[in-house]
C-alpha cells in the first residue's frame, strides 16, 4: 500500500471578540474568525486584507540601489547604449523579462534580452552570456530574477568594460556581486519593508521609477501588476501583506485583460477571464509558459508576452500547451520511478535525495516537489549530465534548503536558492556522501516529519450555507500564506461511494451529520490509495456495499472546505476533503 504518512490535526484556538468584527464589516462570526486565524490583529489590517487597495503599495524607493538602477538605465537609454537583459527560464523569470523588455522600448532603449538555456548554461547569469553580450557591443547587462550570486561574472562584465545592474530576490550569499547597482529587497541594509517579493515583483518596482526618470507618465507601470501576480503565484511566494495585494489587483487586471498573449493562453487552455484564479495561474498557466523553459527555450514565452499580433499569439500559445503536456506526461514518469526508490528502501530517509539517471534535468524541481508533498520530508531530485550530477530540492517549512546544502558546500560544485527550493550540482563520487551528510546534519525529528493539519475551526454541515461560501470569496486570493479555509467535523455517516473521473482516481460519497444534515462530498486525491486503506480497515465486503449505495456503518472525520456545485442551473451546497481519518464501525 505503500508508505503513509503521519498527520496531527489541530484546531486553531485563536481568541477574540468575533461578533464586534463581525458587526464591524458585516460579514459572520465565522469569517471573523478567520480574519484572526490569520493574523489579522486590528481592524485597519482587517480593512486592507477585505478590500485590496494599489495605495496599499510600498514605494520602489525605499528599495535599496532601486532609484540608482533607474537612473543609470535613464541615462542609458539618453545615450542610446545598449542594453541586454538576462532573465532566468522559469515563469518568474520569463515575466521578469518581459517587464523589463517593455519598459524600456517605451522608455525608447536599444534593448534585447537572452533567456540561458536550462541544460547548456544553467541558472543565471554565466560567462559565456558575458563573453557574447561584450562581443555584441553590448553597453549594460541588466539581470532580473537572477545575479545575486554571480561574483565572478558581474567582475568579468566589468573587466569587459560593461556596466551591470542587477536585480534580484533570491537569497543572498557570503559575498555579493560588484555591480553598479544592486536590487535585492533581501539584502540587510534595505529599507523597504516587505521582503518577499519575487523576481518580476522586483522588476515592476524598477520599472515605475524607470518610467519616472524617463519623464513618463505617473502610473505607467501599473499595468505590470497582471504579471507580477501570475509570477507571484508561480514562483510559490507567500501570499501575504504585498504579495496578496498585487495578486488580487493582478487577478482582477487579468480577468479584463485585452492583452495578446495572456488571451491567446487562456483560450489554449479553456479559460475564460472571469474563471482566473490562483489555482489556474499555478497549475495551468503558469506550467505551459514552464515547460517551454525546460523542454526547448525560454525565449518563447517571453515572445509570446511581447506579441502584438493575435494569430501569433495563438501559434505560440497552443505550442506551449503541447509541450507542458509533454512535460506533464514524463514528469508522472519521473514521479513513478522516484517513489519506487523511496519505498523500496522501506522507512524513507528524513531527507530524500533520489538520483534519476534518466530523467530531464529540468523535471527534478517538479519530482522533488511530489516527492516532498508525499512524505512531508525535504527532497532533492538528481539526474547525470555531461558535468556531473545537477538536481533540484523542494523542502518542508521545518528545514532550510539553503542552509543545509550551505552546510556541504565543499562536496558541492555549484547550489543556490531560498529556504524552500534550491538547485545544485555536484561530482557523482560525492553522492552518497552527500546523502548520508545531509541525513547526519538535518536535525528533523519526528514530530517535523510529521504533517500538521491547521484547522481553522469544527463546522457541522448544518452551519453551511450559500451566503457562507460566497463570503469566503473574500478571502481570496488563495495561496501559500493565505490557504484556502479548511473546517473539521467528527462522525460523519458515509452512505455510499462512488469512483468518477479518469482512472477512478476520484471519490464522490454521500454523507451525514449528527444533525441529519446530508451532502455530497469529493475527494480528489490518490483515490487508489484511498480504497486500499478502506478494504485494510474494513475489508473488501464493506466497500464494495458502500459502492453500491449501501449503508455498511462507516464513520469518518473530515478536514473539508465548503464549495457550491452549480449543474443545470441548480445550485447545491456539497464540500471537498482535503484529509480524511477513518473510525471505528458503528
Amino acid at each position: 500500500m505503500g508508505i503513509l504518512m503521519k498527520e496531527k490535526w489541530m484546531v486553531k484556538n485563536k481568541s477574540a471578540d468575533f461578533k464586534a468584527i463581525a458587526g464591524h464589516f458585516g460579514i459572520s462570526e465565522v469569517t471573523a474568525r478567520l480574519l484572526v486565524n490569520r493574523g489579522l490583529n486590528d481592524f485597519e489590517a482587517m480593512g486592507c486584507y477585505l478590500a485590496p487597495d494599489i495605495s496599499q503599495l510600498h514605494d520602489p524607493r525605499g528599495m535599496k540601489d532601486a532609484g540608482k538602477a533607474a537612473g543609470i538605465l535613464a541615462e542609458k537609454i539618453s545615450e542610446g547604449k545598449k542594453i541586454r537583459i538576462i532573465g532566468d527560464y522559469d515563469v518568474d523569470g520569463v515575466v521578469a523579462t518581459y517587464i523589463f523588455m517593455e519598459t524600456l522600448l517605451e522608455c525608447g532603449a536599444d534593448v534585447d534580452y537572452r533567456i540561458p538555456e536550462r541544460v547548456r548554461d544553467g541558472y543565471g547569469l554565466n560567462l559565456r552570456l558575458v563573453e557574447e553580450a561584450a562581443a555584441d557591443g553590448v553597453d549594460t547587462i541588466l539581470t532580473c530574477d537572477n545575479g545575486i550570486a554571480a561574483v565572478e561574472q558581474v567582475d568579468f562584465a566589468k573587466e569587459c568594460g560593461m556596466c551591470v545592474v542587477v536585480t534580484d530576490h533570491h537569497e543572498l550569499q557570503e559575498q555579493l556581486p560588484k555591480a553598479d547597482a544592486l536590487v535585492n529587497p533581501k539584502q540587510m541594509d534595505c529599507s523597504y519593508p516587505y521582503k518577499g517579493l519575487c523576481g518580476a515583483a522586483v522588476a515592476y518596482k524598477v520599472a515605475e521609477l524607470i518610467y519616472g526618470a524617463c519623464g513618463k507618465e505617473k502610473g505607467s507601470a501599473e499595468k505590470f501588476i497582471a504579471f507580477a501576480a501570475i509570477a507571484t503565484v508561480c514562483d510559490v511566494m507567500e501570499l501575504t501583506g504585498e504579495n496578496r495585494t498585487i495578486v488580487s489587483l493582478g487577478l482582477a487586471a487579468l480577468r479584463s485583460s485585452t492583452h495578446c498573449g495572456i488571451q491567446a493562453l487562456c483560450a489554449a487552455n479553456g479559460i475564460t477571464g472571469e474563471a482566473l484564479d490562483t489555482y489556474r495561474l499555478g497549475f495551468v498557466l503558469g506550467p505551459c509558459i514552464n515547460a517551454t523553459g525546460r523542454l526547448e527555450t525560454a525565449e518563447r514565452g517571453v515572445k509570446l508576452l511581447l506579441s502584438k499580433d493575435g494569430q501569433e499569439a495563438q501559434e505560440i500559445a497552443e505550442k506551449l500547451k503541447e509541450l507542458n503536456e509533454i512535460r506533464r506526461d514524463m514528469t508522472a514518469k519521473g514521479v513513478q520511478a522516484a517513489v519506487k526508490i523511496v519505498e523500496e528502501k522501506g522507512e524513507p530517509d528524513r531527507v530524500l535525495v533520489v538520483f534519476l539517471e534518466d530523467c530531464h534535468e529540468s523535471l527534478a524541481g517538479i519530482i522533488a516537489g511530489r516527492l516532498r508533498e508525499r512524505y512531508n520530508r525535504p527532497a532533492i531530485v538528481l539526474t547525470r549530465t555531461e558535468g556531473g550530477l545537477k538536481g533540484s530540492g523542494r523542502s518542508t517549512g521545518q528545514y532550510s534548503m539553503f542552509e543545509k546544502l550551505t552546510e556541504c558546500r565543499e562536496m558541492l560544485k555549484q547550489y543556490g536558492g531560498h529556504p524552500m527550493a534550491a538547485g545544485l550540482s555536484l561530482a557523482e563520487e560525492n553522492y552518497l556522501p552527500l546523502v548520508s551528510q545531509l541525513n547526519e546534519r538535518c536535525g528533523l525529528t519526528e514530530e517535523d516529519l510529521t504533517l500538521k493539519i491547521s484547522i481553522d475551526a469544527v463546522l457541522a454541515l448544518t452551519g453551511l450555507s450559500f451566503s457562507l461560501v460566497e463570503e469566503l470569496n473574500r478571502l481570496e486570493p488563495f495561496g501559500k500564506g493565505n490557504e484556502k479555509p479548511v473546517f473539521a467535523e467528527r462522525g460523519l455517516k458515509l452512505h455510499r461511494m462512488t469512483a468518477i473521473g479518469k482512472g477512478r482516481k476520484m471519490f464522490r460519497f454521500l454523507v451525514e451529520d449528527a444533525y441529519g444534515t446530508q451532502m455530497d462530498a469529493l475527494y480528489f486525491g490518490d483515490g487508489e490509495v484511498l480504497e486500499e486503506e478502506m478494504i485494510a480497515r474494513y475489508g473488501e465486503d464493506v466497500v464494495r456495499g458502500l459502492y453500491g449505495g449501501v449503508d455498511m456503518g462507516v464513520r469518518m472525520s473530515v478536514v473539508y472546505y465548503p464549495s457550491i456545485n452549480e449543474y443545470r442551473d441548480k445550485r447545491t451546497l456539497q464540500i471537498v476533503l482535503q484529509h480524511i481519518m477513518w473510525q471505528d464501525m458503528e
